[in-house]
């Protein structure tokens, strides 16, 4: 399966939790992006509403309240 590369600008917050998923992955030499594909892919494969939850975060965000 051919990948595609785009950039994102996340919270802060966001991204001291990815780093803190690299190091507790760190015997499999786990890089930001590759712990940011496993967790957009299993939020997509999950039985989630996605359309409603993203729809949710993103309203919760804009309100300041997530």
């Amino acid at each position: 399966m051919a990948k595609e590369k785009f950039g994102v600008a996340v919270d802060e917050e966001i991204v001291r939790e990815v780093d803190e998923l690299v190091a507790e992955c760190d015997d499999l030499g786990a890089s930001r992006s590759e712990i940011v594909e496993a967790v957009l892919t299993a939020f997509v494969q999950s039985e989630t509403k996605h359309v409603e939850r993203v729809r949710e975060i993103i309203i919760r965000k804009r309100k300041g309240g997530f």
